[in-house]
C-alpha cells in the first residue's frame, strides 16, 4: 500500500499495472447446463484481465493508471482497448499480428465461476518490450500474478518491478501455481519484491514462505488487511467477476474502506469493470 496519507499529499495516485488486456464473455445461465442442450442465459461482452480491470477501477475511484500489456490486431483486441481506453486508462505496449486474449466466466447455480481461458498474445510480452518511463513515473506498480506463470512476462513484470519505487502484486489462482509448480512460482514472485500481496486463502497457502504484508480476500466473508478485517458490506451479488481486482484498487487508492466499497459495487453488475457512466476522471485526463 502506499504510504499513509499519500492520497492526500499527492493526488491523483498514479498506478501502473502490468499484464493482460483480454475479451471477458461473462456467461450467466438462468438454470443448471444441460448437456445437447440449449441453456437461457445472460451474456455479456466486455474487456477484462487482471491487469486491466485494476487499472480501471483505479481511474473509477479518481486516479490516473496506465496499463502495460502486449496487444493483437484481432476484434477481440480492438474491443477491448478501445474500451479501456474509453474508461480513462493510458494503455502501453507493443501491437502485434495475431490472436488476443479472450477469457468465458460461467457461473454455476451455486455462484461460483468456471473459466475458460485463451490469453493470446498477451502471455508473450518480453522485456526488451518494456519502456522504463511507463513504470518510473508511477506511484506503485501493480503486477498480475498471471504474468508469472510463464516466460517471457515474468521475467518482463521482474523488469518492470525494478524500476518501481513500490511493487504490489494479486496472485494467480492456486490451481494455476499448482500446474507451474509452486517453488518456480514463489521463486519468481520472490524476485519481484513485492511491498504488499493480495490472495485468496488457498493462494496464500500455495506460497507460504513469503514474507510480506498479505491483504487475504475471503470472498463474500470480506477481507483481512494489514489494518485488520473489514466484513463485506451488505447488497445484492450479481457477478463476481472482478472483485477482486476492484478491491485492489480500492486498496491501492484510498485503503480498506475504499477496497470493500469498490468491491461491492463490482459484484452489484455484470463484468468485471465499472460501467463508463461510474467514472470520474481524473482533472488531467478530462476530455476538452
Amino acid at each position: 500500500m502506499l504510504p499513509p496519507g499519500a492520497a492526500a499529499r499527492h493526488p491523483p495516485i498514479a498506478i501502473c499495472t502490468i499484464g493482460d488486456l483480454i475479451l471477458d464473455v461473462v456467461v450467466l445461465p438462468n438454470a443448471p447446463l444441460v448437456s445437447d442442450g440449449d441453456t437461457p442465459a445472460t451474456i455479456r461482452l466486455s474487456p477484462g484481465g487482471q491487469a486491466a480491470n485494476v487499472a480501471a477501477w483505479a481511474v473509477a475511484l479518481g486516479a490516473r493508471s496506465r496499463l502495460v500489456c502486449k496487444r493483437a490486431t484481432d476484434t477481440a483486441s480492438e474491443l477491448a482497448t478501445a474500451d479501456v481506453a474509453a474508461l480513462g486508462v493510458e494503455i502501453c505496449g507493443p501491437v502485434v499480428s495475431g490472436r488476443g486474449g479472450v477469457v468465458v466466466s460461467v457461473r454455476d447455480t451455486d455462484g461460483h465461476r468456471t473459466m475458460t481461458s485463451d490469453r493470446g498474445m498477451a502471455a508473450e510480452l518480453a522485456p526488451a518490450e518494456l519502456d522504463p518511463s511507463w513504470v518510473e513515473d508511477c506511484d506503485v506498480l501493480h503486477v498480475s500474478g498471471y504474468c508469472l506463470l510463464r516466460e517471457p512476462m515474468a521475467e518482463a513484470a521482474i523488469e518492470a518491478a525494478r524500476r518501481a519505487s513500490r511493487v504490489s502484486v494479486d496472485l494467480a489462482s492456486a490451481h494455476d501455481i499448482e500446474l507451474v509448480g509452486a517453488s518456480r512460482f514463489a521463486s519468481r514472485l520472490k524476485r519481484l519484491d513485492p511491498d504488499i500481496v493480495f490472495a485468496t486463502e488457498s493462494e496464500r497457502a500455495a506460497v507460504p514462505d513469503l514474507e510480506t504484508a498479505w491483504v487475504i480476500k475471503h470472498g463474500p466473508g470480506g477481507a483481512t488487511f494489514p489494518e485488520g478485517f473489514h466484513p463485506a458490506p451488505p447488497g445484492d451479488v450479481i457477478d463476481t467477476t472482478g472483485a477482486g481486482d476492484a478491491l485492489a484498487a480500492g486498496y491501492l487508492v484510498g485503503g480498506p474502506e475504499v477496497a470493500m466499497d469498490a468491491a461491492a459495487r463490482c459484484v452489484s453488475m455484470i463484468g468485471a469493470m465499472p460501467s463508463r457512466a461510474s467514472v470520474s476522471l481524473p482533472r488531467s485526463r478530462r476530455p476538452a
